[in-house]
């Protein structure tokens, strides 16, 4: 079979099960689309205003948060992180890295009582603290690990 018409079907059968979907019900574009930007947090250019950003003014220590990095990251443009919180009623956690231009990384929202669980993969641009911060109960708690990066992935 011709590998373009194999591709062509491919996508016409999955746009036609989206639009089969859509016009069900099933599924909603106001459901598959991100939360509001929080601007201001994910530009500010110091920790102090990034926290502020995401409401986070004076986090709590917590040993509920479990923090899976490399000690040594050969390579900080891929950086694998993984964020285990243990604390009840997880809402939000977030990802900042100290020394970063922009230190604010990700916010993951948990709806409807979620699993407190992410792991995904960041930049780090030089040896820096990973802060992870965690909303539970209205109230903001932290854990951080230490990382060092021997080739920068922010520009270095």
């Amino acid at each position: 079979m011709n590998p373009l018409r194999r591709t062509f079907l491919k996508g016409t059968g999955a746009a036609g099960t989206l639009a089969v979907a859509l016009a069900a019900g099933l599924l909603k574009p106001g459901q598959v689309l991100a939360g509001e930007w929080n601007k201001a947090a994910f530009e500010a250019h110091g920790i102090i205003d990034a926290l502020k950003g995401i409401g986070a003014g004076s986090p709590i220590d917590s040993k509920d948060i479990a923090i899976k990095a490399p000690d040594i990251a050969e390579n900080g443009a891929v950086v694998p992180v993984e964020v285990t919180s243990k604390i009840p009623g997880t809402e939000q956690i977030s990802i900042v890295v100290e020394k970063n231009d922009r230190p604010l990384i990700a916010v993951f929202n948990l709806l409807n009582g979620a699993e407190g669980f992410v792991s995904t993969r960041i930049k780090m641009s030089q040896t820096s603290a990973v802060k992870i911060l965690v909303k539970a109960g209205g109230k903001m708690y932290t854990a951080s690990k230490e990382v060092k990066v021997t080739i920068g992935g922010c520009g270095g």
